[in-house]
C-alpha cells in the first residue's frame, strides 16, 4: 500500500453557491446531529498508479459512483469521527486528531485499504476546519464534528485488492450529544449477537461491522436472558490542537 511521507497541501477550490449568512445562522442557532453540514468538504484519490493524489477541498455536494463500485458489494469502508471545538480567544481545537489518524490507518489496513499517513489525516482535517471556521458553534458544549471516511471507489466484481480508493472529510456543526445535560443512559446488553468474533476482521470503525453493533437491536425473546444497565463517560480534559 502507497503512503506519503510528508503531508501535501489541500488545494482550496471555494463553492460557488455558498449558505448566506442568514442561512448558516439559521443552522447553528437550532443545532441537531448529523443533519446539516458545511458549504466544504475535503477529498482525495488513491489509485494503485499514482498513490494519494489531487488533494483538495471543494463544494460539499452528492459522489457520483459506478453500481460497481467495490464498495457497494463488498463493504470497503472505514471512518472516524472527532470534533473541534472554538474558544473564547477564537481558536479552534480537537481532542489528540494523531490518535484518530493512527485508528483509521490501522482500519484501512485491516481492510486492504491504502493508508492515509498521519501527517496527511491531519492536514485534511485542519484544512477542512480552516475553510469553515465560520460554521464552528460558539454556544456551550457545541461543536463542528467532523467524519473523515475512506471507501474502494472502483469498479469491479472479484476478490481483489481496490485500485481506486477516495477519502474524504465532511463536517457538521452539532450541539451537545447529551441536550437536556450529562445524565445516565439504558442500554440493551444481548447474548445473541456479537459486533466481531474471535479471529474476525474487526476494524475499529468499519462500514462492514458498525451497523450490526449500533443498528441491530432485536426484541427481547421469551426465555432470552437479557439485562440493561445505566453508565456515564467519565470526563477527559487535555487536548491537543488540530488547527
Amino acid at each position: 500500500m502507497t503512503t506519503t511521507a510528508a503531508p501535501a497541501p489541500f488545494e482550496i477550490r471555494p463553492s460557488s453557491n455558498p449558505r448566506t449568512v442568514t442561512e448558516r445562522e439559521a443552522v447553528l442557532a437550532d443545532l441537531k446531529f448529523g443533519t446539516a453540514f458545511t458549504d466544504h468538504m475535503a477529498h482525495a484519490t488513491w489509485t494503485s498508479e499514482l498513490g494519494w493524489h489531487d488533494r483538495r477541498i471543494e463544494a460539499y455536494g452528492p459522489l457520483q459512483l459506478d453500481p460497481a463500485a467495490a464498495v457497494l458489494h463488498y463493504a470497503q469502508e472505514v471512518f472516524e469521527g472527532l470534533k473541534a471545538y472554538a474558544h473564547e480567544d477564537g481558536s479552534v481545537w480537537a481532542f489528540r486528531p494523531e490518535a484518530n489518524a493512527r485508528r483509521f490507518a490501522r482500519s484501512a489496513e485491516r481492510l486492504a485499504l491504502p493508508q492515509l499517513s498521519e501527517e496527511d489525516f491531519l492536514e485534511s482535517v485542519r484544512s477542512l476546519v480552516h475553510t469553515e471556521v465560520d460554521w464552528v458553534p460558539t454556544t456551550p458544549g457545541a461543536s463542528l464534528y467532523l467524519r473523515p471516511f475512506m471507501f474502494a471507489s472502483e469498479p469491479f466484481l472479484g476478490v481483489r485488492a481496490a485500485a481506486q480508493v477516495d477519502y474524504l472529510v465532511i463536517a457538521s456543526p452539532v450541539g451537545p450529544y447529551f441536550s437536556r445535560g450529562i445524565t445516565p443512559v439504558h442500554i440493551w446488553v444481548s447474548e445473541d449477537y456479537a459486533r466481531a468474533a474471535p479471529g474476525g476482521p474487526a476494524p475499529p470503525s468499519a462500514a462492514a461491522t458498525t451497523p450490526r453493533a449500533c443498528c441491530r437491536r432485536p426484541p427481547p425473546r421469551r426465555g432470552a436472558s437479557t439485562r440493561s444497565s445505566s453508565w456515564t463517560a467519565p470526563s477527559r480534559t487535555s487536548r491537543s490542537s488540530a488547527a
